[in-house]
C-alpha cells in the first residue's frame, strides 16, 4: 500500500473474546454476551432467550469455568495474551506511520474501545481484519457487523476496507507451514488439521464457497506446502454442542478412526485459530490428548497456533495492507 506524506494508516484486529477471569460469574457473563448474538444462535429472540437462560447458562457456566481454569495463565487469558502479543509485534514491524488496535467481539477490550483508540490518531484509512482465516457468519460476519455499526454512528467516517478472510492467502499458508514444519519429526505418523465446527444449517452455499469448503481448501494448500502425501494428513471439525448435526467429520470420531488404522503418534494443528485459546489448549491439548491416551495412542502433540510467530506477523502485515 502506498502511504501518502503525513498520512497514518490504522489496522483494527478483531478476535472473538474471553472472560475477564475463569470465575463462574465472569464466564457466565461472557457466555451470555456471546450466545445472545443472533448470528451465533440462529433462533427467534424468545427461543434464543429461553435456550440461553434456562438450559445453557445454568448448566454450562460451571463446566466452562473449569475448562478456562485448566488453561488460565499467570498473565490472564491465553487468547488475550496471545492477541496482545500479535498486536504488539505487528505495531513494531509497521512502525509509527501506522496504528494497530485490538478489539474483542465479546468481552474486553471491545471493538468500540479499539475504534475510539484509532480515531484519536487522525487516520486517513483503516483496515478491519477479523482474525478468522475462513469466513463464517457466526464469527467473521458478527465481528464485521459490529465494527460497521459502530462506525456508522460517527459524523465523520474514516475510509476503511475490510479483510473478510484469508484462508487461501499465500502468505498465510506459508507462515502456517513454516510454524508447523519443525514439528514434522520422523516419529509423527499423521497430521490432523482440526477446525472449529459449525451447525450444518449455518453453512452458506454448502459445497461451493461455504466455511467447510474453505477449511478443506486451507488443508489442501497447507498439505501441499508441507509436502505431505494424502495418507499422512486429514481434516476434522471440533467444538460441537447440542444434538443438531454439525459439520463432519467430528474430531473426536476421527481420533477413533486413526487409532483403528494403527496410528500411534499424532500431530494436531488448528488452522481456524490464529492464537491459542480454550478450543486449542483445553479441547485439543487436554481433552483430545486424554481421549487419545485412553484409546491406546502413544502421543498426541498439539502444535501451537501462529500467535506472534515472526512469519505470521509479516504475513499479517501483507494481508492487512495490500
Amino acid at each position: 500500500m502506498l502511504v501518502l506524506l503525513n498520512s497514518k494508516i490504522g489496522i483494527l484486529l478483531i478476535n472473538l473474546g474471553t472472560p475477564d477471569t475463569p470465575a463462574v460469574a465472569d464466564v457466565r457473563k461472557y457466555l451470555n454476551e456471546f450466545l445472545s448474538d443472533p448470528r451465533v444462535i440462529e433462533l427467534p429472540l424468545i427461543l434464543r432467550w429461553l435456550l440461553l437462560k434456562v438450559i445453557i447458562l445454568p448448566f454450562r457456566s460451571k463446566k466452562s469455568a473449569a475448562a478456562y481454569n485448566a488453561i488460565w495463565q499467570d498473565g490472564g487469558s491465553p487468547l488475550l495474551i496471545n492477541s496482545i502479543a500479535m498486536k504488539t509485534q505487528l505495531q513494531i514491524l509497521l512502525g509509527s506511520q501506522y496504528k494497530v488496535a485490538l478489539g474483542m467481539r465479546y468481552g474486553s477490550p471491545n471493538i468500540a474501545s479499539a475504534i475510539t483508540e484509532l480515531e484519536r490518531e487522525g487516520l486517513t484509512q483503516i483496515s478491519i481484519v477479523p482474525l478468522f482465516p475462513q469466513y463464517a457468519s457466526a464469527v467473521s460476519g458478527s465481528a464485521l457487523q459490529e465494527a460497521i455499526q459502530i462506525y456508522a454512528k460517527n459524523k465523520i467516517i474514516t475510509p476503511f476496507k475490510i479483510i473478510s478472510e484469508f484462508f487461501d492467502h499465500p502468505e498465510y499458508i506459508k507462515s502456517l507451514a513454516n510454524s508447523i514444519q519443525p514439528y514434522l519429526h520422523d516419529n509423527h505418523e499423521f497430521l490432523l488439521m482440526s477446525y472449529h465446527g459449525l451447525p450444518e444449517h449455518q453453512l452458506i452455499n454448502p459445497g461451493i464457497s461455504c466455511y467447510r469448503t474453505k477449511c478443506l481448501q486451507t488443508s489442501n494448500l497447507l498439505a501441499t506446502a508441507l509436502g505431505l502425501p494424502a495418507t499422512k494428513w486429514g481434516a476434522s471439525f471440533q467444538s460441537r454442542l447440542g444434538k443438531l448435526p454439525w459439520i463432519k467429520p467430528y474430531t473426536d470420531e476421527v481420533l477413533i478412526e486413526l487409532r483403528e488404522r494403527g496410528i500411534n503418534n499424532l500431530l494436531v494443528c488448528c488452522p481456524s485459530f490464529t492464537v491459542d485459546c480454550l478450543e486449542t489448549l483445553e479441547e485439543i491439548g487436554i481433552r483430545a490428548k486424554k481421549q487419545w491416551q485412553q484409546l491406546g495412542g502413544a502421543k498426541l502433540e498439539l502444535i501451537p497456533c501462529l500467535n506472534d510467530h515472526p512469519d505470521w506477523i509479516n504475513a499479517l502485515k501483507i494481508i492487512a495492507l495490500h
